[in-house]
Parts: C-alpha cells; sequence; structure tokens
C-alpha cells in the first residue's frame, strides 16, 4: 500500500511538472516580446538576402562561400538564402524556373550543390557567427512535386477536379489545400528536416498570410521544440501571423513610402502615419523588416537608382535609423545597376564593391547604439516639430543611455528651417564625421537636397 502510494504520488509531480512546462511554454507563446522568442542574437541585427544563382560565376554554396569574410566585414549577422530546392521543370517559366516552384521539400538543387556541401556552408556560417533563414514556400508547389503524385488530394481543385494554381499568373505553381491536416503534417515535417539535417536558425516565408495562422503558430511551436528559431513572414496584412508564428513581417508600405517620396508624391506626413499605424497594429515585440530593395523589387520593379534616383542612399540611411530590421539585398553593397533576371543566369558583377563601405558605415551605427536596435530592444520613434512639415523628417530615439537625433531633407530641394529639440537635448557627434554638436532647444538645420544628418550621445 505504501508503494502504491509512493507510485501515486510521484505520477502526480511528473504530471504538475509536465503541466508546468507546457504553461511555461505556452506564456513564452503568450508574449511574443519575451527573451525566448526574440533571441538575443537577434536584438541588433541586419538580414542580409542571399540569391545563390547570380552571386557567383558558378552559381553555388561553394563558390558563396568564399564571400562570406567580406559580408562579415560588412556586418551583416543574419543570411537569408532564397529558396535551395529541386525546381520543378513541369510548366517552368523560362530556362532555369523560379526558385519558388519547389520540386521537393526535402532536397537540395543540384545546380547549386548538393545537401552535404548546404551542410558545411550553414556549419561556417555558424563559425563565423551568422545565424542562417532559409526561404520557405508553403502556400504551392512546382507541378511536377513529388506530392502531386502521391498526393493529388493535398491540392486546390476546381470544378472538374483539376488542379489549380493560386494565382492565375503563377502558372508554375500548384495550390495546397491547407483543409488538408495530413498535407499540414508533411509541411511541418519537412520543416522540421531542415532545422534537424542543417541546423538552420528559422525561416523567411513565401506569402506567409495565403496560409492559415493557425498553421504557422503549430509549426513555430514545432520548430521552437527542436531549438530556438527565428521567423519572417512575407507578409503585413495579417497582424496575426505576429502573435505566436513570426517574429518580424515586411514593410512594405513603407517601402511604397520611400518610392512615392523619391517621385515627389509623399513626404513627412505618410512617414508619420505609418508609423502610428504600426505603434497601433503590431503585437508586443514584433516589427517589420525595411527595406530599399529585394530579389521581387530589383527583379520587377527596378534597381534602387531607377527607383530612388538621387534619394537611394538617403532612403537606404533612413531604413537604419526607423524602428524595424533594415535588409540588404544581394549586390546592393555592390552599387549594383541592373534587374537581375529571374528565371535565368545573371550573375552580379562585384568588381566594385563602391557601396560595401556605405553600408558598413550604417551597420556599425544601427550595432553601436542601442536606441536603433529592433522591436523592444531600441527605442520608440518620437517625431520632432519643424516649420517645414512636407519636406524635413526630424526625429528623436532615445533609451537608457543611448540617443539618437536624425534631421532627413525628403525632397531633391535644400531647406533650411529651425527644429524644436526641447525633448531631445544633449552633447551629441554626427554619426559620421565624428563632429560634436550641442543640442538644446531650437536647431538650426540646413540640408542640400536628399541630405541628412544623423546624431548620436
Amino acid at each position: 500500500m505504501k508503494q502504491l502510494v509512493i507510485f501515486i504520488v510521484i505520477l502526480t509531480s511528473m504530471a504538475m511538472a509536465s503541466c508546468k512546462s507546457k504553461k511555461v511554454e505556452e506564456d513564452k507563446r503568450a508574449n511574443p516580446a519575451s527573451e525566448a522568442f526574440f533571441p538575443e542574437w537577434s536584438h541588433d541585427a541586419v538580414i542580409y538576402e542571399v540569391n545563390i544563382r547570380q552571386y557567383t560565376p558558378e552559381g553555388t554554396f561553394k563558390a558563396f562561400q568564399q564571400h562570406l569574410p567580406r559580408l562579415k566585414e560588412l556586418g551583416v549577422e543574419i543570411l537569408w538564402f532564397m529558396p535551395i530546392h529541386p525546381i520543378s521543370e513541369k510548366n517552368r517559366k523560362g530556362t532555369l524556373g523560379s526558385y519558388y516552384a519547389v520540386q521537393d521539400y526535402k532536397k537540395v538543387n543540384p545546380e547549386f550543390g548538393t545537401l552535404d556541401d548546404f551542410k558545411m556552408l550553414v556549419d561556417v556560417c555558424h563559425k563565423l557567427g551568422f545565424k542562417v533563414l532559409l526561404d520557405w514556400v508553403a502556400n504551392h508547389t512546382g507541378w511536377d512535386n513529388v506530392w502531386i503524385a502521391e498526393h493529388p488530394e493535398w491540392y486546390t481543385t476546381d470544378s472538374t477536379d483539376a488542379i489549380v494554381s493560386p494565382v492565375a499568373d503563377w502558372s508554375d505553381v500548384a495550390d495546397l489545400n491547407y483543409d488538408k491536416h495530413d498535407m499540414r503534417a508533411a509541411m511541418i515535417d519537412a520543416l522540421k528536416y531542415w532545422v534537424n539535417e542543417a541546423d538552420i536558425d528559422g525561416y523567411r516565408c513565401d506569402v506567409a498570410g495565403m496560409v492559415p495562422v493557425g498553421f504557422w503558430e503549430d509549426a513555430r511551436a514545432a520548430l521552437d521544440s527542436i531549438k530556438p528559431v527565428y521567423m519572417l513572414a512575407e507578409d503585413e496584412g495579417v497582424k496575426e501571423l505576429l502573435k505566436k508564428a513570426f517574429n518580424m513581417n515586411y514593410g512594405w508600405h513603407f517601402h511604397h513610402i520611400i518610392n512615392q517620396i523619391a517621385k515627389g508624391e509623399a513626404g513627412v506626413k505618410e512617414v508619420k502615419d505609418y508609423f502610428a499605424l504600426v505603434d497601433s497594429t503590431y503585437p508586443a515585440g514584433s516589427y517589420p523588416m525595411q527595406f530599399t530593395s529585394n530579389h521581387d523589387e530589383n527583379s520587377w520593379n527596378g534597381t534602387v537608382f531607377e527607383r530612388l534616383g538621387n534619394a537611394a542612399e538617403t532612403m537606404a540611411a533612413l531604413t537604419f535609423t526607423i524602428p524595424g530590421m533594415p535588409l540588404i539585398y544581394t549586390g546592393q553593397e555592390a552599387g549594383n545597376t541592373k534587374r537581375l533576371e529571374f528565371f535565368e543566369k545573371d550573375e552580379v558583377d562585384w568588381s566594385n564593391l563602391e557601396m560595401q563601405e556605405f553600408y558598413s558605415g550604417l551597420i556599425n551605427l544601427k550595432q553601436e547604439n542601442s536606441a536603433l536596435w529592433n522591436g523592444e530592444s531600441g527605442a520608440p520613434i518620437l517625431f520632432l516639430s519643424t516649420s517645414d512639415e512636407s519636406n524635413l523628417l526630424a526625429f528623436s530615439r532615445a533609451k537608457d543611455n543611448s540617443k539618437v537625433l536624425a534631421f532627413f531633407n525628403l525632397s531633391e530641394n535644400p531647406v533650411h528651417d529651425t527644429i524644436d529639440c526641447t525633448p531631445a537635448p544633449g552633447i551629441y557627434s554626427d554619426a559620421f564625421s565624428g563632429k560634436e554638436v550641442k543640442i538644446e532647444g531650437q536647431y538650426p538645420v540646413s540640408l542640400e537636397g536628399w541630405g541628412y544628418t544623423i546624431l548620436v550621445e
């Protein structure tokens, strides 16, 4: 009888411990701003998008690996690799097809190398201090994906039971049906595979808003049970994704605003309105990824120089000083001036790294001033009063011992104004020249067209 009592006590203790452990995990997911959800390494990180196909003449993992020391010197911390899976041949667009028409979720595109090559690349990245995100396409597959032959019932069909594309123009892919729970389980299994097999650190998830939130939350929990991961959603409209599944989403709205500013179609008001919206709609701790370019923008809408013209550097500096994690896309540090082909080989010219020092300076600025860090690790943005409310953007970000003052001319014409800096007095230094500046009360500012000044304390 005594042994039975002891046995019952042990079982009860184990059950209570299990419940407590489960409760802790639930609390972590219920509070996305927690350290468990936002790892320390992400606090000051800058993300870099890697286009393996166009990066080198060889277009392989091994060839790209030679660039890692340069990227380490640049200062980026997260490497996001566009999809590395085999590309479907059926209904392929162009000669090489789209990375986003996946043929097999658990294999590597042989054009890039082998699984062992990728695992070695991830290992070297980790040894150099990088974190690795893999691009994931969960909404659809290529037309000759192994699932179509084995499980055609996992796909969306029309009235004639024919499998359909998710969007008419996406003729090279077939839409997955998330009402099918077996398919969901297989997708999560595939996601877990790359964390287990290659030790990646998370995912950038293509058109994440087209996939049910519940799936992503289940997937995040499954991945975190292996190791804490970091998740980026290619989405801006479904904020629910940021509650338990994703750390960061796309700042599409702000990207469009800076394009409009460069064309003289927007200004300070639109910037202020954007951050008011972010403050009121983003869950605690989460934040947008800010960018002047990415693979879609570069290939389909133009290079930063086509879209932004003389404002290109100004807008890049702005994305590094406003709230959110900044992105650098393959070739931006080389001043890439061409739209990279999406379905063909079209490598980047690395002969002139004219923008490497520029971006390195912006990364140092962000990482050395905690007010500019990501999410709740950084400071909120406080807009300052100016007379020129259309073109002169002035703001302060301050947290603990870190203070940043920024003045941006959002026009091609010179501006001369006096800014009310009463909320942010102090002895600052120019972030780039090192010149000391005393700020108190009204502060006169003169900026050339698209000019900017960033002060730090």
